[in-house]
């Protein structure tokens, strides 16, 4: 099995449920593994994985996005990636809120969420 990972992104959008979040741009941090089962394969050609140059841009693509809660990101990360790879076999995927609005609160908030495909 191997693991393509993206780590610690740092992204832009409009994402809440609440109406400024909606108009204020907030900082959200993604981290990505996509799992799949090797082929017998040597590994000298981008087409013999997964590009993680593809995956970051599926994930600047949907965080573009507005939408209401960070789940329907992760989702539809997921999706697209099954999608342009059909031999994943394993989706992790963590996207944090780092300026919740709580108030006194400092930290980060977020989701994850892990699909698995059967291959």
């Amino acid at each position: 099995m191997v693991t393509v990972e993206l780590r610690n992104l740092l992204m832009h959008g409009h994402h809440g449920i609440h109406p400024e979040e909606r108009l204020v741009m907030n900082t959200f941090e993604v981290n990505l593994d996509v799992q799949y089962e090797e082929k017998k394969t040597e590994f000298n050609h981008i087409d013999e994985t997964i590009s993680y140059t593809d995956l970051y841009e599926i994930v600047r693509q949907k965080v573009q996005v507005p939408v209401f809660l960070l789940e329907k990101i992760c989702q539809e990360i997921i999706l697209r990636i099954k999608h342009q790879y059909p031999f994943v076999r394993e989706v992790r995927i963590s996207i944090y809120k780092l300026n919740a609005p709580i108030e006194n609160f400092h930290g980060k908030v977020g989701v994850s969420m892990v699909k698995k495909f059967e291959g």
